[in-house]
């Protein structure tokens, strides 16, 4: 039986890209029994007797998932935030990344709507200065200008990407700059609600380039620590994590323990104390959970 991709989930069905094109497929019965969901970026085995008449008829092992956007698969999440409208959030920011890191998803931040700062850069080089010395990539775009579009493409070749961010920072209209013919629908923000317009109702995988594939998700604003244990989260924040290893005690979680190498980096300056902060408002976050039955 052949094999493909899932690249868009909509209303029931789920559209597989093979070698001989798209076939619109079902899930079969066994699914829903063994509490398997197909998800967008599935490798898949069907049958179908036409373009229109397929079913799914086993989900390959995933090397990794998400819930929120449900996709599967994915080589890298490009965090985009803008500038401005809404505002730069790095609290919002770190919720992200410690959620891709998690994942095991490669993140890049993606700094959109520079054309609109009326101030220059100045204060968003120090943020993205910051990250980049924490072990990520940051790249600023505008989708106006143009601007870090081709720095951009290359990160996305060869690659399942998955587009995520809150919404109303462009994450649609960054993706029509990349593939003008798109013309996918966008939105700004809601001045009254203060938070952008949902735009994208679905998850569906877009080739952007030769071989880049292109998850634009719907947007969110709200991300929980659902899976998170507390001694995981260092883990996440990969700039603590190297530190850790000089910590005296192996599961110090750099709260109250001496000699915690985390809590001298930041003390000396070496690690952004609002980092330090979100790492400790997130550590409490996941204390306070309520316990899973």
């Amino acid at each position: 039986m052949p094999q493909g991709k899932i690249i868009k989930a909509l209303s029931g069905f789920y559209y597989v890209l093979g070698e001989e094109g798209t076939v619109q497929c079902r899930g079969r019965g066994v699914f829903r029994k063994n509490k398997v969901t197909p998800l967008v970026g599935d490798e898949v085995v069907y049958q179908a007797e036409n373009k229109t008449d397929g079913y799914i008829m086993e989900v390959k092992d995933r090397k990794n998932e998400l819930v929120r956007p449900p996709i599967a698969n994915v080589d890298q999440a490009i965090l985009v935030f803008s500038a401005v409208e809404p505002e730069f959030s790095t609290a919002l920011l770190d919720r992200f990344l410690v959620l891709v890191e998690y994942n095991q998803i490669r993140p890049l931040i993606c700094i959109t709507k520079v054309d609109l700062l009326d101030d220059g850069l100045t204060k968003l080089e120090r943020y993205a200065e910051d990250y980049r010395n924490a072990g990520y990539e940051v790249i600023f775009t505008s989708s106006e200008t143009e601007e870090g579009l081709k720095e951009l493409s290359p990160y996305i070749e060869g690659k399942i990407s998955v587009f995520a961010g809150q919404s109303g920072v462009g994450k649609s209209s960054l993706l029509n700059a990349l593939r003008p013919e798109l013309a996918l629908k966008t939105s700004g923000i809601s001045h009254h609600l203060g938070r952008g317009k949902h735009t994208t109702r679905h998850v569906e995988l877009i080739k952007i380039g030769n071989h880049g594939l292109v998850a634009d998700t719907p947007g969110f604003s709200s991300l929980e620590f659902t899976e998170i244990e507390p001694a995981e989260l260092n883990y996440c924040f990969p700039d603590f994590a190297r530190l850790s290893e000089d910590c005296k005690f192996r599961e110090c979680l750099h709260i109250s323990e001496p000699k915690c190498a985390v809590k001298a980096a930041v003390e000396e300056g070496k690690l952004p104390e609002y980092r330090y902060q979100h790492y400790k408002d997130f550590l409490q976050e996941i204390k306070d959970r309520k316990p899973r039955y």
